[in-house]
């Protein structure tokens, strides 16, 4: 069973707080309830309405947002509902009684050209995962899968899928303007009829240096000051650039001693001609300014 773990995310309401997991809860719907009658079909739903405090619930998606009265504040109850939260989720107890999951749902896909010749990015309408996967080839993905249906064009090398869309690197015996119509079609058709994406067992957690053997990335809390600031700078001012061009960037560490980072590229940024020019121009020149004094060079590779 798949272990869901809880962030708490503030939202631009203050009396609203999303409590989010690392899994999908619901697909294709999302529920509000307002009170413990309504909340019938969510057993977990009734349960926080015996929180006096709790006004509204809403499931979406990979979270559960609470609404509160003001008669107390989320800084003194919200470590306590998360873990509410997570107990159930963990426990294998129904979410949701009455949820239709295969009901077909209308899907629109768009074709996104990126930087690399040979990626494409499909962009859906729906959120498709929680959590970034790639897929270097039909052994990473698993039966009865999307990517395991697009490994049936032969022309198709690796895929990446992150939030809403779908990153496809193809081999050379192609051009896009061949196969963009198809691949678009028959992604949306699979969508449509309820394929998920899956997990991947493609190790893209860990990186195989040249001796052989795997390291784990690290985890933000037990990194260095530098190194946190590296991790930010990436997620303010990087990532969003790269997703927006069907990739994905990911620190995996830094020395001290020469002043070099190494980051990981994913999706259409793994292999693409220019993400060379992108780290020394972009990133490297970012990260120099920003943190003076401590970065001499950026190191990539790919996922």
């Amino acid at each position: 069973m798949k272990k869901h773990e809880i962030t708490i995310i503030p939202t631009s309401n203050e009396a609203i707080i999303k409590f989010e997991s690392n899994h999908f809860l619901v697909k294709n719907h999302s529920y509000e309830f307002k009170n413990i009658d309504e909340a019938k079909p969510s057993p977990l739903a009734q349960q926080l309405f015996y929180l006096p405090f709790v006004k509204t619930v809403y499931i979406a998606q990979n979270f559960i947002a609470i609404e509160r009265y003001d008669i107390v504040a989320w800084d003194d109850v919200k470590s306590e509902v998360a873990d509410q939260i997570s107990e159930y989720l963990n426990s294998g107890e129904v979410l949701i009684k009455s949820e239709e999951e295969k009901k077909k749902v209308p899907v629109t896909v768009y074709a996104e050209a990126t930087p690399n010749p040979n990626a494409m990015k499909f962009v859906a309408n729906k959120k498709l995962t929680v959590n970034s996967k790639e897929f270097k080839s039909i052994n990473d993905t698993e039966t009865d899968t999307l990517p395991r249906a697009l490994y049936s064009f032969p022309f198709i090398k690796e895929i990446y899928v992150d939030e809403n869309y779908i990153s496809i690197q193809k081999h050379d015996v192609v051009s896009w303007d061949e196969v963009t119509h198809e691949v678009r079609s028959f992604i949306r058709e699979s969508l449509e009829s309820g394929k998920s994406i899956g997990e991947t067992k493609h190790e893209s957690a860990a990186i195989v240096k040249e001796k052989g053997e795997t390291v784990d990335l690290p985890k933000f809390e037990n990194l260095d000051d530098v190194s946190k600031k590296i991790v930010e700078i990436l997620d303010e001012y990087i990532k969003p650039a790269v997703a927006s061009d069907g990739g994905n960037i990911v620190f995996e560490g830094y020395e001290e001693s020469n002043g070099e980072v190494r980051v990981i590229l994913q999706g259409a940024c793994s292999g693409c001609p220019s993400s060379t020019m992108t780290l020394r121009n972009g990133i490297e020149t970012m990260l120099k300014d920003m943190i003076p004094g401590k970065i001499d060079r950026v190191v990539a590779l790919n996922g």
